[in-house]
């Protein structure tokens, strides 16, 4: 904690010190984007990119990339966002619209108006969400946009492709995109050592070395959306998309040391699937004030997978998915004075059917269903800001002869003060539920290795979680900084367990145990040391995580922190990016998501940008994660080594060309998205 302190002064201070001489040109209560480029809200922050932002961008993620938002790690090579503590996922909207990749390349940051930054998103955004990003843009009244963006590693076989296509016609807009990805490394090293004590007390040692492997994959993804659009009145969208994806046939070579034996193993695995997404959405202004938004969202996946592994004697088997989802939500709002009234439902009704043969005899339909009720008030009285709401939600789930009801009573609020127009305090607190995946709620086992076995467990219950989060925050025209803590309480989680049996398997299962505990304090401090051409943004963390089992206690705490620099040089952009890593501790088993490096150095002239990336520089054995299992009948480690992101080199083209004229704002609310969770155990 010392440390981070230290942190804290020092970037506070020497921020502090050039913001002193900057001449203040806006009075109070203003808002320009020279000046006011953060504003707080009850459930997170406003953000104004500069000018220098957006001419330096040439998509959403590019942008993102550049705003060093709080908490959010952006790999502008993968095109994705996740939270540097883990705490959950990041979901990107544009106008309020949940949107992926292929948005998100094709939008155009000179459009941008402002970024909402959501950090306290509610249950209305979806279970597992830790922040909302909300960009909203002004619409060409007629015109077209058409691009393209392509990716390509210069040091293995990596690329992601994408091409698009928008029309505006009056108030119809029409877009069309397609993206191919494939991945082929063979540069993957999985190193395990794993001790095992057996049922008269001694200790059985495995271990198991790739000495050869490959992960490829392809995807393809196609996507028409029309968009219909009065401002002012209504919006209309319908969306068709299908995803395919096709793993022709990975596998690993294994040396096997199985104490005074030694063999070699061989892991294979093909998996095939399709999902065609019907996503229809209606948004209604009632009146001035008032606003309804309907929104359903129907997907279907099929799989089909074949796993084999020899490690011991042969072990086959295949699985036929077929999975059914629909999710629907009603939102009503009125802007009361002096507060705003949201109320909405939220539901849920989804079937799995996944067929195990081989050496898994399996049948386990599934049937989920969830429904969520909530009503909120949002306002301001005076300094505090403050946002309280009240839910319910229903879950049941019926797979067999096994099934559960559970009903949770759900309150949220936050607190938010302003001493100074550039001090905020706020606290934030709410009570959801915390559902286990579906493939371990299936009853299927499946062998892992020569000794480990994986059960699911159709037992599991829902389990209550409840979350508290303190933060002082300090806003300047040039600087930004925080201090947060966060504890999260799990009550009757689901928990590891490893079930020894008589014939010496260890299972690993999944049961509802005592309690699961985090402690999180995060130090985040972001600034221009030069207006509009350098910034620099620091954090520290300290993560204390509590594992109360059956049979078990395990406590640790863990420290991370990052750094990332950009330098703005007229058409070229310049940035670096280091993350020490992530460690935490779930149940009886202590993970670490490996350092993060990256240079990139990008130039951009009228509608082309070209994009140079080096992640992992001079790191040519990169190690992407390991595991650390305690239990008390199993305790092993395994790490995984990727030469293939070692020394990774990209290069990026994006094209760009847009013509058209009348720019005009517009706002939508929509909060699903697409199913992804087959239910397959592996």
């Amino acid at each position: 904690m010392k440390r981070i302190s230290l942190l804290f002064i020092l970037g506070l201070s020497a921020l502090a010190a050039s913001a002193q001489n900057e001449t203040q040109t806006v009075k109070l209560q203003e808002v320009e984007v020279k000046a006011a480029k953060v504003i707080h809200k009850p459930d997170g922050q406003t953000i104004y990119p500069t000018e220098a932002q957006k001419k330096a961008s040439h998509s959403g993620y590019s942008i993102l990339q550049k705003l060093s938002l709080p908490n959010i790690r952006v790999d502008e090579v993968a095109q994705n966002l996740s939270t540097i503590d883990g705490r959950g996922s990041v979901q990107l909207r544009i106008n309020g619209i949940v949107v992926g990749r292929a948005e998100m390349l094709a939008l155009a940051p000179e459009s941008i108006n402002r970024i909402d930054f959501i950090d306290n998103p509610g249950v209305r955004y979806g279970e597992g969400i830790a922040c909302v990003i909300n960009i909203l843009t002004r619409r060409n009244d007629n015109g077209y946009t058409v691009g393209f963006d392509l990716t390509q590693a210069l040091t293995t076989k990596f690329g992601n492709d994408l091409a698009y296509a928008k029309w505006n016609a009056g108030k119809s807009e029409l877009s069309l995109s397609y993206d191919f990805g494939y991945k082929d490394f063979k540069g993957n090293r999985t190193d395990e050592t794993a001790h095992y004590q057996l049922t008269d007390g001694s200790i059985h040692t495995i271990e198991r070395r790739d000495i050869a492997s490959r992960s490829r994959n392809f995807n393809h993804g196609l996507q028409l959306k029309y968009n219909l659009a009065d401002s002012a009145n209504y919006v209309f969208q319908a969306l068709l998309s299908a995803d395919f994806s096709n793993v022709p046939g990975n596998y690993q070579h294994k040396q096997i040391v199985d104490g005074s034996r030694q063999y070699l193993a061989t892991r294979q695995e093909k998996n095939h699937s399709s999902s065609p997404v019907l996503d229809l959405y209606y948004f209604r202004q009632l009146t001035p004030r008032q606003s309804l938004t309907l929104n359903a969202v129907g997907t279907y996946i099929g799989t089909s997978l074949h796993s084999s592994y020899d490690e011991g004697s042969p072990y086959t088997y295949d699985v036929d998915g077929k999975t059914y989802s629909f999710v629907g939500e009603a939102i009503y709002e009125n802007r009361l004075n002096p507060f705003t009234l949201t109320a909405g439902i939220n539901y849920m009704q989804k079937y799995t059917d996944n067929t195990y043969s081989g050496d898994v005899n399996s049948v386990n339909p599934m049937h989920n269903r969830n429904a969520y009720a909530f009503a909120e008030l949002k306002g301001a009285v005076g300094p505090v800001r403050y946002t309280a709401g009240v839910g319910s939600s229903y879950l049941d789930y019926r797979q067999q002869a096994d099934k559960y009801h559970y009903w949770l009573f759900r309150p949220k609020a936050s607190l938010a003060y302003n001493p100074t127009q550039a001090v905020q305090l706020r606290y934030d607190f709410q009570i959801s539920e915390h559902v286990s995946q579906v493939a371990m709620i299936s009853n299927t086992t499946i062998r892992n290795n020569s000794m480990e076995w994986t059960r699911g467990n159709p037992n599991i219950r829902p389990n209550r979680v409840q979350e508290h989060s303190f933060q002082l925050s300090y806003t300047h025209p040039r600087i930004q900084a925080f201090l947060q803590a966060y504890g999260k309480l799990n009550h009757r989680p689901n928990m590891a367990a490893y079930l020894r049996t008589e014939d010496n398997r260890f299972v690993y299962t999944q049961l509802n145990q005592k309690e699961i505990d985090v402690l999180h304090l995060m130090l985040y401090v972001n600034g221009w040391i030069i207006p509009d051409k350098l910034s620099m943004a620091l954090s520290g963390t300290l993560f204390r995580c509590f594992n109360f089992g059956q049979d078990y206690t395990h406590c640790k705490t863990f420290y991370s922190g990052n750094a990332q620099v950009q330098a703005y040089l007229g058409k070229f952009t310049l940035s670096a990016f280091v993350d020490s890593g992530f460690r935490f501790l779930e149940g009886e088993t202590e993970g670490f998501n490996g350092m993060f490096t990256y240079l990139n150095a990008a130039y951009r002239h009228k509608n082309l940008n070209l994009s140079l990336t080096w992640q992992q520089p001079l790191n040519p054995h990169y190690k992407q994660s390991q595991s650390d299992v305690y239990n008390r009948y199993v305790r092993k480690t395994t790490t995984l080594h990727c030469r293939d992101l070692g020394n990774l080199v990209n290069l990026n083209i994006a094209w760009k060309f847009s013509q058209g004229r009348a720019y005009k704002n517009i706002h939508r609310n929509i909060n699903r998205k697409a199913d992804k969770d087959t239910g397959i155990l592996r």
